[in-house]
């Protein structure tokens, strides 16, 4: 399993777009370079009044299939 480190600030306005179904994705870039596209699903858990923010890591398997994700330094 690979692991991809990025930070994510999305206000909460704009994660209703997400939350809502309107966007389906969300494209970030990794802090190796790596651009890395997350169901947007699985940022449910992270969103608090003021959106999702925070440093993230992903796990990514060999079928470049997201198999965790998880808030750093919480």
């Amino acid at each position: 399993m690979r692991y991809f480190y990025f930070s994510l600030s999305i206000p909460r306005a704009e994660y209703l777009r997400y939350y809502q179904g309107a966007a389906a994705r969300v494209v970030v870039r990794a802090q190796d370079g790596c651009t890395l596209s997350l169901p947007a699903i699985n940022l449910r858990r992270f969103v608090s009044n003021a959106g999702v923010h925070g440093y993230f890591r992903a796990g990514i398997d060999e079928n470049n299939r997201l198999v965790s994700l998880e808030r750093q330094g919480v």
